[in-house]
């Protein structure tokens, strides 16, 4: 619903908190806790307050507030992937559902560095944040933070090695299990896997996925084995040109990472190879600056970082309000279908 002001509805000076609940048509209370992320509401009466204070323009004094409820209005969002291409996504979801009650992201940058966190870590405390999200670039378990004070953490595509803690995470073996379907449904048969280092937990548990659900189609690996290597268009090259020699009637690839599917893309345009004609290639990640760019542009698995990072924001608001949703939480995964399949 969208809030109008009707010429000279206005009152004089700056609008306050009664003025936007009563052009919201809500109590003052309920107003104050649409703002403050909090309480539990309709997401239609949510969004005529957010509509009445941009409609009034509306600023709340985050001080008196920070005083009346204890809290800063303040969420830290530390990483190890800076400004990423797996944390910029979170980022910009934890901000889309944290901007809607008028709190701010302090991001901090650890670098992977235990040091550097501890020094972030201190000075969120200082800050007296609400509440903090820990992200990373991998999908590897991570110890939880250590030595601060009862403050409400979510961690988001990094799950927490702690299964009370609050993770929200990619399901990678949704994901794996969508492209796998995709080829068999296309018709193929002989798919060999190219994923990347056997210590990454995200190279292993796309590899077992995928395994296990070829299995159940009666099928199995068309070497017989998965391909771990980096997470490079070089490793894809190379490793296509081994499957080829081992199993020259290869006839589909799913990749564990779209630099890898680009690689087995460009190994087999160079062979003379039709793509998807002959064989199919499908990666993960869909990164379209790697995915677009490729020729033929790639068949991906999007983990839809966005929606974790929104999810993640959303379980924080809920443990800040004393209702914390302990255990890992996934997100699904979708499939993108382009003309490498």
């Amino acid at each position: 619903m969208l809030v109008t002001v009707a010429p000279g509805s206005r009152s004089a000076g700056p609008a306050k908190l009664a003025d936007v609940a009563a052009l919201a048509g809500v109590s003052v209370g309920t107003a104050s806790k649409a703002l403050n992320g909090g309480g539990r509401m309709r997401p239609e009466t949510r969004q005529r307050v957010l509509d009445a204070v941009d409609a009034l323009g509306f600023r709340p004094n985050q001080h008196a507030q920070s005083l009346h409820t204890g809290r800063s209005w303040t969420v830290g969002l530390m990483t190890t992937d800076g400004i990423g291409r797996f944390s910029t996504p979170v980022l910009l979801g934890a901000e889309d559902a944290l901007g809607a009650g008028k709190i701010s992201v302090l991001l901090c940058d650890t670098r992977g560095d235990a040091i550097r966190e501890q020094h972030h870590l201190r000075n969120l405390m200082d800050r007296r944040v609400d509440g903090i999200i820990v992200t990373g670039r991998r999908t590897d378990p991570r110890p939880p933070l250590d030595g601060i004070e009862a403050v409400p953490i979510v961690y988001a595509l990094s799950p927490s090695t702690d299964p009370a803690d609050t993770s929200v995470v990619s399901d990678d073996r949704g994901g794996a299990v969508l492209a796998v379907e995709h080829l068999l449904a296309a018709g193929r048969t002989r798919i060999a896997h190219i994923t990347g280092p056997e210590h990454h937990a995200a190279a292993r548990d796309r590899a077992r996925h995928a395994v296990e659900h070829l299995g159940r189609a009666s099928l199995g690996l068309s070497t017989g084995r998965v391909h771990h290597g980096e997470w490079s268009e070089a490793w894809g090259r190379r490793a296509a040109d081994a499957v080829l020699r081992t199993a020259p009637d290869t006839d589909g690839f799913f990749c564990g990472n779209d630099q890898i599917a680009r690689g087995v893309a460009d190994a087999l345009r160079e062979r003379g190879v039709d793509v998807p004609g002959d064989i199919a290639v499908v990666g993960y990640d869909n990164w379209d600056t790697m995915a677009l760019a490729s020729r033929p542009p790639l068949t991906t698995i999007d983990m839809d970082l966005t929606e974790i990072g929104r999810i993640a924001a959303l379980r924080l608001l809920e443990a800040i309000d004393a209702d914390p949703a302990p255990g890992v939480h996934t997100v699904p995964c979708r499939l993108i279908v382009r003309e490498s399949s």
